[in-house]
């Protein structure tokens, strides 16, 4: 949607007061499940949003409403707790909590969301409305916090309200967006650099597998739990190590490999894949396309058959494009056990790549495919003050 479409389909929800932000929600070239352990990784903000309308009120009340999904939900200021029997209203009333453990002044207000971030395809729908909310609130409460103040509450937001303990890459990516530019993230140090990404005739094409399993969640905080463990086992001989981002594959294979296979070949990917990242960036730098592409098919594989978050769908779409000329570098992205595929395709084939990966998906897997083509773009900004 353009700020256009947006406006005309809030226009019965905006009044005097309405602030109306914009978040986007966010890829990730390569290094996926490295941020929660302080690696790097190389996300890009998207053109596909979620938008927040937050108009003031004279009252306490905390009035919420979902247009796509035709739902409220209403509570009162001082009764900002999580919502069990529904989820979407978590991801605006967390970030409420965030802003009232920083202490600021809270009023009641009314919220509407809207988005074009498709649900469960690991595009981060819910880092989007989480960071609109956060900027929707800085301005109307003059809270002034910074940028990566509000990421980092949208992020705790996302562990206290929503129960997934990601790490900080989503939120930033949302946030810290430019467009024609990826952003390689140090998840430790939070410093970051804009990475030039103009991919002359070349898509990026994400494939939807329409599939999100409920496990998604609770495996995702499995393997953060598992690659903490890692790290616990290494620090019994080497005590300065303070994440998976100071340990060698050496160290697994001597200090966690004799104890827990599964463990090791958790933490060999992460290991595995941060090295991959940094040989990434040289190749954007080199301009060398094919070179990056080949590292996004291993990063799918070592997700796959060591970190185990990939599943048959996303397998098969991988598997799909191996051998097509046109495919430069394809993998899972996001948390997995369902979601999108990115695929780096040349310009002149997407089409007809998209038509023949749909037959076979549907035949093989008899499963409707989804197919998104993605264009880099701006962070959360405040497109309409009324």
């Amino acid at each position: 949607m353009d700020n256009i479409e947006v406006l005309k389909k809030l226009k019965e929800f905006i009044s005097g007061g309405t602030i109306l932000v914009r978040s986007p929600g966010r890829i990730n070239l390569i290094g996926e499940h490295t941020d929660y352990n302080e690696g790097f990784v190389l996300p890009a903000a998207i053109d596909k949003a979620a938008y927040v309308a937050l108009t003031p009120r004279a009252d306490n009340k905390v009035y919420l409403y979902a247009t796509d999904l035709k739902e409220q939900y209403v509570t009162d200021i001082d009764e900002i707790i999580r919502v069990n029997d529904s989820n979407w209203p978590n991801y605006l009333l967390g970030v409420v909590h965030q802003f009232k453990l920083a202490g600021v002044k809270l009023q009641g207000f009314n919220a509407v969301l809207t988005s074009d971030v498709p649900i469960g395809a690991g595009l981060s729908s819910s880092a989007a409305v989480e960071c609109a909310m956060a900027l929707a609130l800085n301005k109307i409460l003059n809270a002034d916090f910074t940028k990566l103040t509000l990421a980092k509450m949208a992020q705790k937001a996302e562990h206290d309200f929503a129960g997934v303990r990601c790490g900080i890459m989503d939120q930033f990516a949302s946030i810290f967006g430019k467009q024609n530019h990826v952003i390689r993230l140090d998840c430790r140090s939070l410093e970051y650099q804009y990475v030039p990404f103009h991919l002359k005739g070349i898509k990026i094409v994400l494939f939807d597998t329409d599939v999100k399993h409920s496990l998604a969640a609770s495996e995702y905080n499995i393997r953060r739990t598992q690659c903490e463990n890692g790290v616990e086992l290494i620090k019994q001989h080497f005590p300065d190590i303070k994440s998976l981002r100071d340990v060698s594959i050496e160290m697994l294979e001597k200090y966690v490999l004799p104890v827990d296979r599964t463990i090791y070949s958790r933490c060999k990917y992460v290991v595995e894949e941060n090295n991959r990242l940094q040989r990434a960036c040289s190749d954007l730098s080199n301009n060398d396309i094919l070179s990056f592409g080949k590292k996004m098919f291993e990063t799918h594989d070592g997700l796959s058959q060591l970190y185990n978050v990939s599943c048959d769908e996303l397998d098969f779409l991988v598997d799909s494009v191996r051998d097509e000329s046109s495919v430069l570098g394809a993998r899972m992205m996001g948390g997995g056990f369902g979601g999108c595929t990115i695929n780096l395709v040349k310009e002149n084939a997407v089409d007809a790549l998209i038509e023949k990966v749909s037959s076979l998906y549907k035949k093989i897997m008899h499963k409707h495919l989804k197919a998104y083509i993605a264009e880099t773009a701006d962070g959360t900004s405040i497109i309409k003050t009324i």
